[in-house]
């Protein structure tokens, strides 16, 4: 009997051998590797194994680097393109909700229509400078021009006090035109870091003269618009607030080509393509800044606005590049947003974020219309005055309410009014409190600020104080507007960028570094940056060797030297 079994069970176990096998190989598995295979079989098998392993980490890693790229990369146009960055001086998230909100009641829209720059959001920027959480214009604008930080004050210098190379500068040295247009004086923070370099944003004087060319790299500049002529105009001549003798007008017509306009009859010579504009241009409209749109509208035959500027400036370098394989770089700035908010003034503020939205539209529309490739990149430098568009404004539970009405009843900016007691206080004849008194509710509280419940306690500290008048006439109408603000500096708030989107945007999508925006500028314009940072290093340290005459062409005399030392006649 147990010579008849033992097949039988030899016979199953091959059977059930066989069914596994199959099973297994069901499975994608096999016995076989459990097997008593040739040696060199399982070599080879655990060689495919770690190639396969490899091969699938490459790909991996590839599909990384790709996305990478995708997101990081800029692909830039075949061949001529514009780019036109814009900066809201000033401007946080908070001013956008008051403005849409303002804008809804004044025009009696829909809660659902948004402004121009609503409908291009891109993302936020971080704002930090290197010295500080909380930047200055100078240190948020060399992160834009340099695509570096650095520290408050700094005009396009970094923390070791060397010079960096701008994206303006740059675009110049590549063949673009170039053009600053501003509402603030041109020698500002902002406009000063694309185009001269500087230990400390106060150095207004030396800012005038090199931007019109008197600096390590000549002129780099083709068109210039906003305020400022004081900086521009010799000491003790009408005008003028230099410190020296020099006189950058005529320093920039008779040794740099400058054309030369200072008030709105010439701005209108070349408004709305009436006459070509001959390039370079600079074009200065007022002593110090541009008033605020606010108070500019009832003196509209004095200043040019913000979007007038920018329209003719985009005709201008359009024009002056139409034969040209280069386009242009053009940086236009609202700048008293930052004022607006440094003065808490909310009805001030509203009005310069809508000419800023019109400025923005033109810019969409003239990208849209133009036969050559172009972007456009907007943000902010930094958020002022730490706004909140609601305050309580007594001890009983908040209120959930603003009041645009207050804003819109508003006809004058804080300053205007502030300057304009100023004038009567020095020239009334009748100095008594009472007077004074009358003149500031009827004049300026109910005619100019559309307050007509002024308390007596309001006019009395105005009374006392004529020179805080500024500040008190904007906390009126903010506390009316239940309107709040933490400080009357800079605060660290992210900023949003705005973009019509286009080759590597992507770049600046999400929340990035406001210096991630410099580099963004550089690469779409494909310039070299780099060359020129070495290129001011050489020369300014060079520079430094010597002492240059402050009413002289310094930077003339100092190229005049350096090439007689080299043997060169200039």
């Amino acid at each position: 009997m147990a010579s008849d079994t033992t097949p039988l069970l030899a016979d199953d176990r091959r059977e059930s051998e066989s069914l596994s096998d199959s099973d297994n190989a069901l499975r994608g598995r096999s016995t076989a590797t459990h097997s008593g295979r040739p040696w060199h079989t399982r070599i080879r098998e655990a060689l495919l194994f770690a190639w396969a392993l490899l091969a699938t980490a490459g790909v991996l890693v590839l599909a990384v680097w790709v996305s990478h790229q995708q997101q990081t990369s800029i692909d830039k146009p075949a061949g001529k393109r514009n780019l036109v960055f814009m900066v809201s001086d000033g401007m946080g998230p908070a001013s956008l909700s008051l403005t849409r909100s303002f804008r809804q009641y004044t025009d009696d829209l829909e809660y659902g229509d948004t402004l121009t720059l609503d409908k291009h959001f891109w993302g936020t920027s971080r704002t930090r400078s290197s010295s500080s959480l909380v930047t200055d214009s100078a240190a948020g604008a060399t992160a834009f021009s340099c695509g570096m930080k650095s520290y408050n004050g700094a005009i396009s210098m970094l923390p070791d006090s060397t010079p960096c190379g701008t994206v303006l500068e740059a675009a110049k040295r590549a063949g673009y035109k170039t053009g600053l247009v501003v509402t603030t004086d041109i020698t500002d923070a902002t406009p000063a870091c694309f185009a001269s370099h500087v230990d400390v944003r106060q150095q207004n004087d030396d800012i005038a003269v090199q931007e019109v060319g008197n600096g390590p790299l000549g002129r780099v500049v083709d068109l210039m618009f906003g305020g400022g002529r004081c900086h521009f105009l010799p000491n003790g001549t009408e005008g003028g607030c230099r410190a020296d003798n020099v006189d950058v007008v005529e320093m920039a017509k008779k040794d740099y080509g400058w054309n030369y306009i200072n008030d709105r009859a010439g701005f209108d010579v070349f408004w709305e393509g009436k006459k070509e504009v001959p390039l370079p241009m600079l074009g200065l409209f007022a002593d110090t800044d541009i008033p605020f749109e606010l108070d500019r509208r009832n003196m509209n035959d004095v200043y040019p606005s913000l979007s007038e500027m920018a329209k003719t400036a985009l005709r201008a370098l359009e024009k002056a590049t139409e034969g040209s394989d280069k386009g242009f770089f053009l940086m236009i700035e609202g700048s008293r947003i930052d004022h607006a908010g440094h003065g808490n003034d909310p009805a001030a503020q509203v009005r310069e974020v809508l000419e800023y939205d019109k400025a923005f539209k033109a810019v969409v529309d003239f990208l849209e219309e133009s036969d050559v490739p172009g972007v456009l990149v907007a943000t902010s430098d930094h958020e002022t005055g730490g706004l909140s568009v609601a305050k309580q404004v007594n001890a009983n539970y908040p209120q959930y309410l603003w009041y645009p009405a207050v804003l819109a009843n508003a006809s004058s900016s804080s300053e205007h009014l502030a300057r304009l007691l100023q004038r009567h206080v020095a020239s009334a004849t009748d100095k008594s409190t009472g007077h004074l008194k009358k003149y500031i509710n009827e004049q300026l509280v109910v005619a100019g600020l559309g307050i007509h419940d002024a308390s007596d306690e309001e006019l009395t500290v105005l009374t006392s104080n004529p020179g805080q008048a500024q500040y008190l006439f904007a906390r009126m109408i903010s506390i009316r507007a239940q309107i709040g603000w933490s400080t009357h500096g800079h605060s660290a708030v992210d900023v949003n960028i705005y973009s019509t989107g286009g080759p590597g945007t992507n770049a600046i999508r999400g929340n990035v570094e406001n210096t991630d925006v410099g580099k963004y500028l550089r690469d779409y314009l494909n310039v070299d940056v780099d060359t020129i940072t070495k290129e001011l290093n050489d020369k300014m340290a060079s520079k430094s060797k010597f002492e240059a005459t402050r009413d002289g062409d310094h930077w003339a005399a100092h190229e005049q030297m350096e090439a007689q030392r080299n043997g060169v006649n200039i």
